[in-house]
């Protein structure tokens, strides 16, 4: 089975970490400060760039080159004619949508050969951000006179509502506000948004997943991990809604890439939208994670992984169907596993409560501190016991309940029969039927009744069994007697039943609600069922759970102000929120254990290696790459017989990083972020500088699998190459620098080669 293997691979690569004081390159840092808190260290590191040539309102920046890619990962533009670059995992979805069995794009790969054969994605989009500002004394207006944290958060929103409209009233841009420090500060992102994002190039699996589960979360990679999309825009360059008279936008900036490639100690700078980390966490909640959530998550995952491993091995349009899913759910999964193991290796319970003791202490010291700050640690023990049981059902509705497909779909009925128990007017009822309906489609597609049946056996009785029957809706309390604890049985009566399992079934069920009868949806199993837990949750479970976490944001709130007062010499980072951010390091290796060093990047050599393995599954690549190989025909891309796959630095990231950026000292693009290390999982709680590790693809190995390997050298002729130091800002004439597939000159040859050797000499002296 699969999660035996992947065990089996845990048992062998587990490292023992540790956390170690914070160091500068550590956080995840608002552009717009860069100036005042790390333009100083940046350069020191070996920037050649200033904070305004980042991030700047006033002229083209690096900023302008970056997009929150569908609002889940980051991407960077490569090209004057609207090119994107982001992950193949992040393209993942796209590109399943678009294969059938018989075109197989999954399996295959895909490359628009020119622009008419670019595929549309409706609903992907690409948003730059087009200023930043801190709102903070207009949006906690009057929030002071609160009484309690539902008001003071009624007031902020009032508040949000209108700065945005203020802001951006009259054009056609947006505004997103968010809160930093658990509220103590506010800052708007001026936003501008593409709609029409069309599908250009995608590799096989076998290269854009390569490794597979088998080595997702771990170092050393071999992954092409990349897509292509392409940016249109209307008229003057401006957002509008897909249509074929668009014309490919023309961004203020497109990185160019470097063929330089990377050595040692170089300075990266990781440019995206990280999506979320508590690094100002508790040992209360810390102690939640690692023994209550992670563990339930991972058992839950795990379970229903293995289903869908078999399903999928066992029908290719079953693979087709869940490709994208199973990818989803293993990637957390994972990432949970490995999360746990490091907390425990790195003590990180015990190091938060030593923090938390010497903020007790640091209060205790002075009478006003001890007014403000006396009684927070006792309140944030009083509230995280108060979520006994309540995070446990959360987790096991979210993940069990809702892991079963024909519950969360059925759920998604709720509004219609409220309608219906209202007695709304009839018209309400089939315009929302109808929403319904039109809903169907898409959904059915990428769903199997049979498998999903599994799933629902399996989940249930996981939900049955593993929680106190007290925490338990009745409906399934009820059910587990019914049928003496054998959901097998269950499901089969409620997948024979129900008529959402089905498209056509659906539009059954629906067009009896439009025809007035009203107990169709009622009686249906699977809705029934579906809105048993769904009530159960809003009843029982979330008012306890949203009201302990407003106590939790009001104390956590106080607690960043104390923290931030008791370490004043501390520059603090927010936790990420899925806004624009800048994190830097550099090119290093590691070692996660005694006596072993992992180097800082990998080459095409060992993913010969790997498939060369017998039995691993996640090993296997084309014919095509082998050839290029064997006949050491990487064109412009490689360096002295190597062709560079992958590399690793110390930049902080996580998910939502997927597709940035990892940009050299001068600003030219030299990989695309795709993962993390195993070791450093915990990094969204705890970073530790010594084993923490971003894991990108090389520039130039994406760029060999484009021209070499796909014959698609029109799109490398788009972008921007450089082979030496110039700067990668806009003040360069990125039009005009060289930019094709030819092979390099014999003065820019022998530029590279002597780079190599002086490279290898470097690494001789370090050995």
């Amino acid at each position: 089975m699969i999660s035996k293997r992947i065990f089996a691979f845990i048992a062998a690569a587990w490292l023992s970490i540790g956390i170690s004081a914070a160091r500068p390159d550590e956080g995840m840092w608002l552009p717009m400060l860069l100036k005042q808190l790390n333009e100083s260290d940046m350069q020191k590191k070996g920037l050649k760039l200033s904070a305004e040539d980042i991030y700047s309102v006033n002229q083209s920046s690096l900023k302008d080159a970056i997009v929150s890619f569908g609002g889940f990962c980051t991407g960077e533009m490569i090209s004057s004619e609207g090119l994107l670059l982001t992950n193949h995992h992040c393209g993942y979805g796209q590109v399943q949508q678009h294969s059938t069995v018989e075109n197989d794009y999954l399996t295959k790969g895909f490359w628009a050969m020119d622009k008419k054969q670019e595929l549309p994605n409706p609903g992907l989009t690409a948003t730059f951000i087009v200023r930043m500002e801190d709102v903070t004394k207009q949006i906690l207006a009057g929030a002071d006179a609160a009484k309690t944290e539902a008001e003071r958060e009624a007031i902020i929103q009032k508040n949000i509502a209108k700065v945005r409209q203020a802001s951006t009233a009259g054009t056609h841009y947006d505004a997103v506000i968010k809160p930093y420090f658990y509220g103590n500060e506010y800052y708007m992102y001026i936003t501008e948004t593409y709609k029409d994002v069309r599908l250009v190039g995608a590799p096989p699996s076998s290269i854009g997943k390569f490794g597979g589960d088998t080595d997702n979360w771990m170092w050393p990679r071999h992954t092409g991990d990349f897509s292509l999309f392409r940016i249109y825009a209307g008229p003057n360059n401006e957002p509008a809604e897909y249509s074929p008279n668009n014309k490919p936008y023309k961004p203020k900036h497109h990185l160019p890439i470097s063929l330089s490639g990377v050595k040692e100690n170089d300075f990266t700078l990781v440019f995206g939208f990280p999506g979320r980390t508590n690094e100002y966490l508790t040992s209360h909640a810390i102690k939640e994670v690692y023994e209550v959530s992670n563990p339930a998550k991972i058992k839950i995952r795990d379970t229903k992984l293995q289903i869908l491993d078999k399903d999928m091995k066992a029908s290719d349009a079953v693979r087709i169907q869940y490709a994208a899913k199973y990818a989803s759910i293993a990637n957390y999964w994972k990432k949970w596993i490995g999360e746990n193991r490091g907390l425990r290796k790195a003590n990180a319970i015990e190091k938060k409560q030593q923090l938390e003791s010497q903020f007790v202490n640091w209060v205790n010291a002075d009478p006003n501190r001890k007014q403000h700050y006396g009684n927070l640690m006792a309140e944030f023990d009083k509230n995280y016991k108060a979520l006994d049981g309540i995070t446990i059902s959360r987790d096991y509705i979210m993940e069990a309940a809702n892991g079963i497909e024909l519950i969360r779909y059925a759920t998604g009925y709720a509004k219609l029969q409220q309608l219906i128990d209202s007695k709304a007017p009839q018209a309400e009822i089939t315009a929302e039927a109808e929403k319904l309906e039109r809903g169907a489609a898409g959904f059915f597609k990428d769903y199997n009744a049979p498998t999903d049946k599994k799933v629902f056996a399996a989940l249930m009785g996981l939900y049955y069994n593993d929680l106190d029957k007290k925490l338990l809706p009745e409906a399934v309390r009820a059910a587990g007697n019914k049928y003496k604890g054998d959901f097998t049985k269950m499901a089969e009566e409620v997948y024979s039943k129900s008529n959402l399992t089905s498209e056509a079934g659906a539009k059954k069920l629906l067009a009896d609600v439009k025809a007035g009868k009203t107990n169709a949806l009622k009686n249906d199993p699977a809705f029934a069922l579906a809105n048993a837990i769904d009530t159960h949750y809003k009843t029982q479970v979330l008012p306890t759970y949203t009201s302990v976490n407003d106590n939790l944001n009001l104390l956590y709130r106080t607690y960043m102000t104390g923290l931030r007062a008791m370490q004043q010499d501390k520059k603090f980072y927010p936790d990420a929120n899925s806004t624009l951010r800048v994190a830097y390091g550099k090119v290093e290796p590691y070692e996660p254990l005694d006596g072993v060093t992992y180097n800082y990047y990998t080459t095409l050599e060992g993913i010969m290696e790997k498939a060369a393995m017998t039995g691993v599954e996640d090993y296997v690549i084309p014919e095509k790459l082998r050839d290029l190989y064997e006949k050491k025909d990487y064109g412009q891309y490689g360096l002295n017989g190597e062709m560079p796959v992958a590399f690793i630095a110390s930049n902080h990231t996580t998910g939502g990083n997927s597709g940035s950026p990892v940009i050299n000292a001068n600003g030219q693009l030299i990989g695309t972020n795709f993962d993390r290390n195993w070791e450093g999982t915990m990094s969204d709680i705890a970073y530790n500088p010594d084993q923490v590790r971003n894991i990108a693809v090389d520039a130039r190995y994406v760029l060999f699998i484009i021209d070499k390997f796909a014959g698609a050298g029109h799109l490398v002729k788009e972008m921007t190459l450089v082979t030496d130091n110039t700067s990668g800002l806009p003040q360069v004439d990125s039009r005009k620098s060289a930019s094709s597939t030819k092979e390099l000159s014999k003065k820019e040859k022998r530029k590279l080669e002597k780079a190599a050797k002086k490279k290898k000499k470097e690494a001789a002296e370090v050995n």
